[in-house]
């Protein structure tokens, strides 16, 4: 009886005080409790759910009918979903108490704390949703969470075309999602997740539509160009977006519906294609940013691909569990950078550096951030990689629901991308925290910062404590996260295997040293002098993201819009000049008859003797004729 009350309350608490909080003043006091208080009582009742309950817990009302088609309030809440609840639960209350430091002269903040509440709502309702349509509905919340929150400082001019790029792009991928879904629910004649799991067979192109969905939110693959300009937005969104809601929506959508793909290799296929470029990609783009948060944002492009490549192999788990830590790790770090921008007052790196001094707490919570994002044993990210790897290795055999030769592919990116992003991880904490700090200007606030610094110029120092704290409890997890998978009962709840202590471990943390020690050799040889400047002529092709928002621009922007304006060509020469022809001959008809109808009598007359006249004629022409 508890639980069936109290899973409908998880997403329910934090989206009914989030509206509630929309109908404060921007400035009302009261939305920091409120904003608090929604993430601490799903945080609570996802805990009680975790004591109270041993089954698998499932709530269904009817809802409303699609014509043959019952669409339910259902949930479900299986141990895995909960561990996400989780985590969703605390990043979003490590958010809100952060966000009330690190905002806390917006004028605007009770619209925010607002939307965050909305954001963490929705995200649990994706979470516990056991009907389609209440997952899609939780899925474009957030949508429109992420665009108001990305948009949030309009004092930024890169904030509102960040924001309609988050959202126009995630929205083409939220087409095929929608077709996907509906697909499933009259392939199946339900909309409930467990009856679509049930039914036998399946329609392949249905997933591959759904694929386009999780693209789009996930930040994958062809759709990911929104993720790395969305760090427009404030750093705790991009640490919420980034860790527990919106990237991780796509990732756990698959999961969910994992029994479907496993029994479509072409999905899979695609699904290993699409992580494996995601994954290199967004490495090789991270290595060459001078902004920091855009170094985090495009790691997380790249770690979205270790999960969904985890999944194509067919190891729903390794990708779960690599969902946990990473939002761990990721929160933490993108915390504590809110920490280094609040203190430096910007997003460069090449204006940072020497801060471990001065910020000796930050520093290590970075250390402990890279270094799970790295893989260093025994940090969390270590272990839920490994996974990750060791399940592609056993995909190559080929034994697994995919092809063998999607093991290889993944296996090969994963490995890549461990050298790769042990190097950008180093890059950063030295470029940053090591060296000597540079002198602060009158320019020191270009490029965008979130966190205006309005202190006089001195040395940088630690955040206040509500920011401290937060950074702080994210460590524990980032640290220690990944040894639960020597827990049974962790293990059985995200049917996870055992750790793998064996030797194949050896190539990732052969290739772990050369990226992190190259990084620290070129650091070494030149001190102070970025190590990206290595790269070269490359450094700019990676920084620009292999310039693939310039190749959409040209393959459907462009497009597009020249197909639009020459619709509207069309529809304003053409059409509209028929309608309006048509009008004004109609109108000039009328205009001569009414004038002919309101003629003198004698002219009258001899028009009607006329026409009579001519009638006749033409009555005789045509009887001699015939």
């Amino acid at each position: 009886m508890t639980a069936d009350v109290l899973t409908p309350l998880l997403p329910g608490v934090p989206l009914l005080l989030g509206l509630i909080g929309l109908l404060l003043r921007p400035d009302h006091k009261a939305s920091r409790a409120l904003g608090t208080g929604g993430a601490a009582l799903a945080l609570l009742i996802t805990v009680v759910l975790l004591i109270v309950v041993d089954e698998p817990i499932e709530v269904t009302h009817r809802w409303v009918t699609f014509g043959d088609l019952p669409v339910t309030l259902g949930f479900s809440l299986g141990p895995a979903a909960l561990y996400v609840a989780v985590a969703v639960a605390v990043v979003a209350l490590c958010v809100q108490v952060y966000s009330v430091a690190y905002l806390h002269d917006d004028s605007r903040y009770a619209p925010y704390a607002a939307q965050v509440s909305l954001f963490t709502g929705a995200m649990l309702l994706v979470v516990s949703a056991n009907d389609l349509i209440l997952l899609l509905l939780g899925w474009e919340i957030m949508g429109v969470c992420s665009y108001l929150l990305i948009g949030h400082d309009r004092r930024l001019p890169e904030a509102p075309a960040a924001a309609v790029k988050a959202f126009l792009v995630t929205r083409v991928g939220d087409v095929g999602f929608l077709l996907g879904i509906a697909w499933l629910g009259v392939w199946a004649g339900s909309f409930r997740i467990s009856d679509i799991l049930a039914h036998g067979g399946v329609p392949t192109v249905a997933l591959l539509l759904i694929l386009a969905g999780v693209a789009g939110k996930s930040a994958q693959f062809p759709l990911h160009t929104w993720l790395p300009d969305a760090m427009a937005g404030p750093t705790p969104i991009s640490a919420l977006i980034h860790a527990a809601t919106m990237v991780a929506a796509g990732v756990y959508v698959v999961f969910r519906l994992f029994p479907l793909f496993a029994q479509s290799p072409a999905a899979l296929a695609v699904l290993g294609v699409m992580a494996s470029i995601t994954l290199l990609l967004g490495a090789l783009s991270a290595t060459a940013q001078d902004d920091l948060k855009r170094v985090l944002a495009w790691s997380t492009v790249s770690q979205i691909g270790y999960m969904t490549g985890a999944l194509a192999v067919g190891s729903p788990a390794a990708a779960l569990f690599h969902l946990l830590t990473h939002a761990a790790f990721k929160a933490l770090l993108f915390l504590a950078a809110g920490a280094v921008i609040h203190a430096v007052g910007s997003n460069l790196m090449s204006r940072m550096g020497g801060l471990r001094e001065h910020m000796p707490v930050t520093f290590w919570c970075f250390v402990a951030g890279l270094g799970a994002l790295a893989g260093v044993p025994p940090l969390a990210g270590f272990w839920s990689k490994e996974n990750v790897l060791v399940a592609a290795a056993h995909a190559t055999e080929g034994d697994g629901p995919a092809p063998a030769w999607v093991g290889w592919v993944v296996w090969v990116a994963a490995l890549a991308g461990v050298a790769i992003t042990a190097w950008y991880a180093t890059r950063l904490l030295l470029y940053t925290f090591f060296g000597h700090a540079r002198s602060r200007t009158d320019e020191w606030h270009a490029g965008f910062s979130d966190a205006h610094y309005e202190g006089a110029p001195g040395a940088p120092h630690e955040p206040p404590a509500l920011m401290r704290w937060p950074v702080l409890l994210l460590a524990v997890p980032a640290v220690l996260l990944g040894l639960a998978a020597f827990l049974p009962g962790f293990r059985s709840a995200l049917e996870l295997e055992p750790p793998h202590l064996s030797v194949s471990i050896v190539l990732p943390l052969v290739l772990l040293v050369l990226g992190a020690g190259s990084a620290w050799w070129l650091w070494h040889t030149g001190p102070g002098v970025d190590p990206a400047q290595a790269l070269g002529r490359s450094r700019p092709l990676f920084a620009a993201g292999f310039h693939l928002d310039k190749v959409q621009n040209l393959l459907v922007v462009r497009p597009v819009r020249a197909f639009a304006g020459a619709v509207r060509l069309v529809d304003e020469k053409v059409v509209d000049a028929a309608v309006e022809g048509a009008g004004t001959s109609t109108t000039r008809l009328g205009t001569a008859l009414a004038a002919a109808h309101r003629a003198a009598l004698p002219r009258a007359a001899v028009a009607v003797f006329t026409g009579a006249l001519l009638l006749g004629v033409v009555a005789a022409i045509y009887g001699a004729a015939s």
